[in-house]
């Protein structure tokens, strides 16, 4: 694909490319105790803070603040260790391999990943009513494995619903019995979908980290604060991070600090004025065609700012004006004669549209791109699976050789399709949704690794947009035998993609391969805390819900949005003669869309002036970028003021004071959970979430 550019990449990227780093401790016996212990912390910890206090997330981001303040922490420790010798003390290898399995274990258990399985299951059930007679047609298209809603009679388990909305009496046990057979299939399926993503993590690495040189802006920071920590270290304390002892760094992290302190003493204190970080522009937008252009909301958020100056300059441009394509779009529009009503007016509207259909297709061609691009690495590793090449030296330091890593893959993707046609679907169904699955993991994947975004989310889930390209319902193809299992399946696995595990797995295995990290102990380490941080967090959505009663959860997806998604795409898609938003010309604004996409990568190899990537236009209509776009604009705004009149030194120079932002916006979140733990508030959210 592309180089990033220049002033992106950290100063000690050269160093690190052409000078691998002598092999240190690393995946030792203290490192994988404390790695362990974290999963289980976690585990138990993150599901608390965002169902039952809906605060700052611990996790839920791909810069997790779980995993940065694990860092700080070490970082903090290690003069004490060292005081007791000099053996004692954590070498930079050892505390980025800590921060490599935070990029699991804090994402694992919270908002936005497959724990959500939780209330999947049964909330459809709790809400069906004999007039809108949800339990008939759900009763009648899934097997009684499939929910502890259901007994093996297929009876409504009032029991094990309605105990779990409302909570359970004092003297009343949580029936784990009924949810035994339901969480182990769902597990296993979860278990299958990471082992996959890993799979294709190991397959990726090479080809995104060394043939193109993407510049994985979200490693920065760990990478930075560990700089100078080894046992070896010279100075006064050995602490590490060179980043620390800044000045600049902490003019940043005090302005992102002074802003979240003093917003948050207005949460306790309202005497305390309080800054102004979000504005609606669409009260100042009331004529048309401002008016026709859906949500535009104003955030400031620093750790954005921050994170948007290390990027490249025509990332982070095409990244905020990509919101704005799809706005100008809605404006032409609405010129060209479109009713004001068939026009979207939230994000979640927008999929249905002309413009959601034209993101479909973009994702689909970019995957593409992105295959064709890693041909020849891709190619490769398909003749090693089958005996068609030998192994490189370089693949001894994967961590799955290459055949293992395909045929993980094809096993995977087998067992997925397989337990979906077990759950009543048809094979060909499974197989393309799994199919459209994966090109969302892809792009997403690449998003994060070359855009430094904190969160991603598609725009569009695969049997929506099934359901509007093609007749569905009773005798047709995507008939409800296969409707309604795949409903549950993609509100689980495919709808919210926040906590989506594939950037993790590329990140760590770039930061492993940079720093001569053993892989193959490091994969292990992460699949152990993986799936403890997974069956930790399903028994706490389990016992939250009984012990406290979910309808107190103050999650909103836990109580209300994602346990309705099921029967809402089931009932939308089984309608009579289709889903309301079928069209043939969805199809022709899918070609529109993938043409787009084309004509960028196309121009941007033949016009070294182009500035937009695909990656904006990717990302136009999400909900990430409905919350980050003025905050992608204000630190790309920066980056140019400063390239242009200071050069590329003073770029570099001011880089620690743009980290300072990312850093104080963590301790501050990770400050106020504290605080708002101990005073018990509610709904104190100073990250994008």
């Amino acid at each position: 694909m592309t180089m990033p550019d220049a002033e992106s990449r950290s100063p000690t990227a050269d160093t690190d490319a052409h000078a691998p780093a002598p092999r240190e401790r690393s995946v030792t016996p203290r490192v994988v105790a404390l790695c362990l212990l974290l999963a289980v912390g976690f585990g138990l910890l993150v599901p608390v803070i965002d169902t039952k206090f809906n605060n700052s997330y611990l996790g839920a981001s791909h810069l997790p603040a779980g995993g940065i303040g694990v860092l700080l922490g070490l970082l903090a420790l290690n003069p004490l260790l060292r005081a007791l010798g000099r053996r004692w003390a954590l070498g930079r290898n050892e505390m980025l391999v800590v921060y490599i399995s935070c990029l699991f274990s804090c994402l694992v258990p919270g908002n936005g990943a497959e724990n959500i399985v939780v209330p999947v299951l049964i909330g459809s059930f709790y809400y069906a009513t004999p007039e809108n007679r949800w339990f008939d047609f759900l009763s009648e298209n899934l097997p009684s494995w499939f929910t502890p809603a259901l007994t093996e009679a297929k009876v409504y388990n009032r029991a094990v619903v309605e105990g779990w909305y409302v909570g359970i009496g004092p003297g009343e046990s949580i029936p784990w019995a009924s949810w035994a057979v339901p969480l182990g299939a769902w597990g296993a399926l979860i278990l299958a979908l990471y082992t996959l993503l890993a799979c294709m993590g190991v397959m990726l690495r090479a080809q995104w980290a060394q043939r193109e040189a993407l510049s994985f802006p979200l490693l920065r920071l760990p990478l930075e604060l560990t700089e100078d920590a080894s046992p070896a270290a010279k100075g006064r304390l050995g602490v590490g991070g060179y980043l620390l002892r800044d000045p600049l760094m902490w003019l940043g992290a005090g302005g992102a600090i002074g802003l979240q302190l003093l917003n948050g003493l207005s949460l306790y204190f309202p005497e305390v004025p309080r800054v102004a970080t979000f504005l609606d522009l669409n009260a100042y937008m009331t004529e048309p065609p401002w008016n026709q252009i859906a949500s535009v909301p104003l955030f400031i958020f620093p750790i954005a700012i921050g994170l948007t100056f290390l990027l490249a300059s025509d990332i982070a441009f095409s990244l905020w004006f990509g919101f704005w394509i799809f706005k100008f779009q809605l404006m032409l529009a609405y010129y060209a004669g479109y009713l004001p009503a068939t026009l979207p007016t939230t994000p979640t509207s927008q999929s249905k549209t002309f413009v959601g259909h034209q993101q479909v297709g973009a994702f689909i061609v970019f995957a593409l791109l992105l295959v064709w691009t890693g041909r020849e690495h891709l190619g490769h590793i398909v003749r090693r699976a089958f005996g068609r090449a030998k192994a490189t030296p370089a693949e001894a330091d994967e961590a799955l050789s290459y055949p293992v890593a395909f045929w993980g893959f094809i096993l995977s993707l087998g067992f997925l399709v397989a337990w979906c046609c077990a759950a009543g679907m048809r094979w060909d169904v499974a197989l393309l949704m799994w199919a459209l699955y994966l090109v969302i993991a892809l792009v997403l994947a690449r998003i994060v690794v070359e855009g430094g975004l904190l969160f991603v989310v598609p725009s569009w889930i695969p049997l929506g947009i099934l359901a509007q390209l093609i007749p569905s319902g009773a005798g047709t193809w995507l008939a409800p035998a296969s409707i309604v299992p795949a409903a549950f399946v993609q509100t689980v696995m495919m709808n919210h993609t926040r906590a989506i595990l594939l950037p993790s797995f590329v990140q760590s295995f770039k930061l492993a391969g940079d720093r001569r990290i053993p892989m193959r102990p490091l994969l292990g380490l992460i699949a152990a805390c993986t799936l403890i941080s997974l069956v930790v967090a399903l028994w706490m959505n389990v016992r939250l819900g009984y012990q406290g009663g979910g309808l107190q959860l103050g999650n909103y997806p836990f109580r209300f949005h994602e346990p309705h998604k099921p029967v809402r795409l089931a009932q939308e898609a089984m309608m009579p003669g289709g889903a309301p938003a079928l069209s043939w010309t969805n199809w022709i604004w899918q070609g529109v869309g993938g043409v787009a996409t084309w004509g960028m990568m196309l121009a941007r190899s033949r016009f070294a002036w182009f500035p937009l990537h695909p990656i904006g236009y990717l990302m136009g209509l999400t909900y990430a970028m409905h919350l980050l776009w003025f905050s992608l604009l204000a630190g790309w705004g920066c980056k140019i003021l400063i390239m242009r009149f200071g050069g590329i030194e003073s770029y570099r120079r001011l880089t620690p004071l743009f980290l300072g932002l990312v850093m104080g916006d963590i301790l501050m979140a990770l400050f106020w959970l504290g605080i708002d733990g101990w005073q018990g508030r509610t709904d104190h959210q100073l990250i994008p979430r």
